[in-house]
């Protein structure tokens, strides 16, 4: 193996996981990591919380030495523009290339955008740390926000912004905020909980037009109020970053089905020596589907099981139980398992804020989604594991 290179496109929180990975499973070769950003790898989540809030600056997963001291060649700043898979050659966008034994692809996301919406000063979308900076520099006490799109961003937001007493109106076109994801019996939890603490939530609602010349002063809603305001926030989802891998030959999922790389059970794509990992990665699961998934816990969990795909190590079996969690105002949103919105969802305990919730499909125990009560979510990932009949979790 000292004689392969490995070259990782993203150096975010899945190419940084995957690096590590790498050396822990032995491969003595080099690693490359490259990234688009001029930071070290960081980390995304507090962005819409702490930085935002003021709290943090930086979010650094791992500092300069460490870098170093596991021999990863980290190239910031530079963004991957295309892939030659039969020279394994991957271009850059200063017009260098650079060889490969194996690539691995983990670009992440980028945030959608609404057309016309970026002509003005003010509005806002966040997934970098600069755009993380140019909102705080924004908010003040008594601004008026907009946030368009009430998914986990959106509502962290919103959270964020109330914190620093900005008054916020929350717009989502679907019944409740996070309805796609959780269902609208716990989204309605969600939504009241932001009325709580004084958001103004609109479902069922969009966004028609922004009002304003250099910058935005007011947007008018598609059920015909206007609302005054000084910034606005879209959070209305994301697309994997696979544009520079168009005639590749690596194979991509259509939009419709979420975009991606497609990639079997161990991160390879239809190429060999070609891979993906993490937020832009569709990997073949359990079902035999092959689907994206945008959890942060996901990304280290995949990067464990290719780095000893590459060396050859054996792979641990075992099911993994999905985890993802979310924090708004003093809450801890919590998800074992894989809710989905057509699940039938009981609702086992409700106190005005916090809340504990059991999914089932088919009379099996899905998921457990819970607010605010750690301990009553995480001791169900036993029975999360191996397939378990509702009727058991329930008596």
């Amino acid at each position: 193996m000292s004689n392969r290179r490995v070259v990782i496109v993203g150096a975010g929180l899945a190419g940084l996981r995957t690096a590590e990975e790498l050396r822990r499973a032995g491969f003595d070769g080099e690693v490359v990591l490259i990234g688009n950003e001029n930071h070290l790898p960081y980390d995304r989540p507090p962005l819409s919380k702490e930085v935002i809030r003021g709290e943090k600056d930086q979010t650094t997963l791992k500092p300069a030495e460490f870098f170093d001291d596991k021999q990863i060649d980290l190239r910031t700043g530079v963004a991957a523009t295309g892939v030659d898979a039969a020279a394994k050659k991957v271009r850059l966008e200063d017009g260098s290339s650079i060889d490969f034994d194996d690539l691995i692809i983990a670009t992440g996301l980028r945030p959608r955008r609404i057309p016309g919406f970026d002509d003005l000063a003010g509005v806002h979308v966040l997934r970098s740390m600069e755009e993380a900076m140019a909102m705080r520099a924004e908010l003040r006490e008594g601004a008026r926000a907009l946030v368009v799109g009430a998914g986990f961003i959106g509502c962290e937001l919103a959270a964020s912004f109330r914190a620093l007493r900005v008054h916020v109106v929350l717009v989502e076109p679907q019944p409740t905020p996070l309805a796609s994801v959780l269902g609208e019996k716990i989204g309605g939890l969600i939504a009241r909980m932001h009325t709580d603490e004084g958001v103004d939530v609109r479902c069922g609602v969009g966004v028609e037009s922004l009002v304003g010349e250099d910058r935005v002063r007011a947007a008018k809603l598609s059920d015909g109020s206007e609302v005054d305001l000084d910034l606005v926030v879209v959070g209305i989802g994301s697309v994997p970053v696979t544009d520079w891998l168009v005639d590749s030959g690596i194979e991509l999922a259509e939009p419709s089905a979420g975009g991606g790389v497609l990639a079997d059970e161990r991160g390879r794509t239809n190429i060999d020596s070609i891979w993906a990992v993490g937020d832009v990665a569709a990997w073949t699961h359990t079902t035999g589907k092959q689907k994206r998934v945008e959890h942060w816990t996901n990304a280290g969990d995949q990067a464990r099981v290719l780095a000893k795909a590459i060396v050859g190590a054996e792979i641990p079996s075992g099911a993994n139980v999905p985890y993802f969690w979310s924090d708004q105002y003093d809450i801890k949103i919590q998800a074992l398992g894989t809710p989905s919105a057509d699940d039938t969802v009981h609702l086992v305990e409700d106190d005005g804020r916090r809340f504990l919730a059991y999914y089932e499909r088919d009379g099996v125990f899905t998921a457990v989604v819970g607010g605010g009560v750690p301990s009553k979510v995480m001791k169900l990932r036993a029975k999360l594991a191996t397939p378990t009949p509702i009727a058991d979790v329930l008596s």
